[in-house]
């Protein structure tokens, strides 16, 4: 009897596709992943020899073959999804569907906790918009896996305080949950192997915290002082930036553990950047 091998396309392939690739190229998969640009593709290619980078636009015509596992993390448009209108057709031929959202479209909940069956809520367009590609992906049976804030070597709160640009904002209350990006690529392979289709997930820590002290632990492992605390409401932060504060809620991951059986290797933003630190100290 034939076995049949696993495959993986990621539509998108960001700092999170690109982590599970690694993952999952080391076990021996094929992995294609989609870009904007030739140069781009190429360098997908030269990761592996089992890699294939692809160009990739709203208007191009992408050729799937049959059985392989799909990740979708490319941003959506006022459209929706830009993958889903372009392989729509070629879903039923896909060995499974995954498509990463975000933990933003539940909205504002004045802290209290969501879970994996919480409406949701949207509340900025960008979110609106994300809602709209999940429905898009969810009517051909899709995995919809809902993230928070990711952090990882060279994009955590680390780096920022070397850089100079970390703020210790203070705002009554609010806290944020998040997740390394190894524990997304753990998460997102027990999904794909584990035979799931039309379940929503939340990849996430254990502890949701206040930013404020990620920013001062980030300083303690560095043996720096601290920024400098400053309110919310006199703090100079970007549009963007303040529309995140607007928001607060604490997302649970307990029904996710149980349908995968899936713990974060980091359960809390503690032992990630000190991970992320020890990582360092041995390149």
């Amino acid at each position: 009897m034939t076995v049949q091998s696993d495959a993986l396309f990621c539509f998108g392939f960001g700092y999170s596709a690109k982590r599970l690739a690694e993952r999952v190229l080391a076990e021996g998969w094929p992995v294609s992943g989609t870009t904007r640009s030739e140069e781009n593709a190429q360098k997908i290619s030269d990761l592996h020899e089992n890699c294939h980078g692809v160009v990739f636009n709203r208007d191009t015509e992408i050729r799937l073959k049959t059985g392989q596992h799909w990740l979708i993390s490319i941003p959506p448009d006022d459209t929706g999804c830009a993958a889903f209108a372009a392989s729509q057709s070629a879903a039923t031929a896909a060995r499974s569907i995954t498509y990463l959202s975000t933990t933003g479209v539940y909205g504002d909940h004045q802290g209290g906790w969501v879970y994996e069956d919480t409406a949701a809520t949207p509340q900025s367009d960008r979110a609106k918009r994300r809602v709209l590609a999940e429905q898009q992906w969810a009517s051909v049976g899709a995995n919809i896996v809902r993230l928070p804030g990711i952090y990882g070597p060279g994009r955590s709160a680390l780096d920022r305080v070397r850089a100079g640009t970390a703020k210790r904002i203070i705002k009554e209350g609010q806290v944020f949950s998040r997740v390394h990006v190894d524990d997304i690529a753990s998460g997102l392979h027990a999904i794909l192997t584990g035979g799931f289709a039309g379940k929503v997930f939340h990849l996430c820590d254990d502890e949701p915290a206040p930013p404020q002290d990620v920013i001062a632990y980030a300083a303690e492992l560095l043996a720096v002082a601290p920024p400098p605390a400053v309110d919310f409401e006199t703090a100079d932060l970007s549009a963007m930036a303040r529309s995140f504060y607007s928001e607060c809620k604490r997302v649970s991951n307990a029904a996710t553990k149980g349908m995968l059986g899936w713990q974060p290797r980091y359960p809390s933003y503690r032992e990630g950047l000190a991970s992320i630190l020890a990582l360092e100290a041995r390149s």
